[in-house]
């Protein structure tokens, strides 16, 4: 059985590529498919994360194991076969390729063929331009801090603080729940 996987990104709007990969290939060759598709390196860490409907991550399949809690499932790309977990048209993963930003790919479990099967994954479909895999972090840190700066004006504006006789506590109640950090 084949899966047609499609992969979106929130950084590049034109950006998708079409994956398809026989239900038997592991998460490692749907990886590399990924990641030669994109023409990304292959020596950073990375992870899949299988997610609900509303993209909120839950199993995550790992390129090594990290020395995680024994209680735990402990999905490694090698060792899993895709079909072992993905099994419904409409599942949501993630990718994630950059673990120092959270930089990833959106996936979505498009189509399953029956009665097909491929000895290697293959990209089906290229449209646009992948993000660059690594960003420079200083560049990164500037876009962060430029946010947070944005968001802190936003809450704090020009009646917080008048000058004259300090701030008024009750202006304070509140203000950690209207800060959104995300």
């Amino acid at each position: 059985m084949v899966y047609r996987f499609k992969l979106v990104s929130d950084e590049a709007s034109n950006f998708a590529r079409e994956i398809e990969i026989d239900s038997d290939s592991s998460f490692l060759q749907l990886r590399n498919a990924i990641l030669d598709s994109v023409d990304y390196s292959k020596d950073d860490m990375d992870s899949f994360f299988l997610c609900d409907d509303d993209w909120q991550r839950q199993e995550e399949i790992t390129l090594e194991d990290m020395g995680s809690s024994s209680d735990c499932d402990i999905w490694l790309m090698e060792d899993t076969p895709v079909g072992e977990l993905v099994e419904d048209e409409g599942q949501k993963l993630v990718f994630v390729f950059d673990y120092l930003t959270e930089r990833s790919f959106f996936m979505e479990l498009k189509e399953i063929i029956p009665g097909r099967s491929l000895s290697e994954p293959v990209c089906t479909m290229k449209k646009g331009k992948a993000p660059v895999q690594k960003v420079d972090m200083d560049e990164f840190d500037a876009q962060i801090d430029a946010v947070a700066m944005k968001q802190a004006a936003d809450v704090l504006d020009e009646d917080f603080y008048s000058g004259e006789g300090g701030y008024n506590p009750e202006d304070l109640d509140g203000l950690v729940d209207d800060y959104n950090f995300n």
